[in-house]
């Protein structure tokens, strides 16, 4: 089983490249542009708004696979960033509670595993289906 499945590892690489990247891009999107239209992203602050650049812009070149590794990083600490003060100390800041660490309970579930899946992808590298693949031939 290892050996059939090890197989596809490059290009399973590649796809989990292109989907976090496209659906960081989707976050973006959402804060820039207001679309989908989203209660929760209706009157977003000036930070959250430079966090919807970040994710619009390298969330693309994520899905491209260009600059995957410098890119990866870069996104892997805005996730972490977006969950220590966006997801854990929001509880603390609108009731005056302690701070929530359990994602389950503060929303930082999908931030967690984006800065996790980003920081795998900035050692691992961008996989075979990739503009940096490319620039090397």
């Amino acid at each position: 089983m290892d050996q059939t499945l090890s197989r596809f590892q490059p290009i399973a690489l590649s796809l989990l490249r292109f989907f976090a990247g496209l659906l960081l891009f989707q976050y973006g999107v959402a804060k820039i542009f207001k679309f989908p239209v989203l209660p929760y992203f209706a009157n977003i602050p000036p930070l959250i708004t430079t966090a919807g650049a970040i994710e619009l812009i390298l969330g693309a070149l994520l899905m491209i696979g260009l600059f995957s590794r410098l890119v990866a990083f870069i996104l892997s600490g805005e996730m972490a960033f977006a969950y220590f003060m966006g997801h854990m100390l929001k509880a603390t800041i609108e009731k005056g509670d302690p701070p929530v660490f359990l994602p389950l309970n503060n929303g930082g579930t999908a931030a967690i595993l984006f800065c996790f899946t980003c920081l795998y992808l900035a050692t691992s590298g961008p996989g075979p289906i990739s503009v940096d693949e490319m620039r090397k031939k």
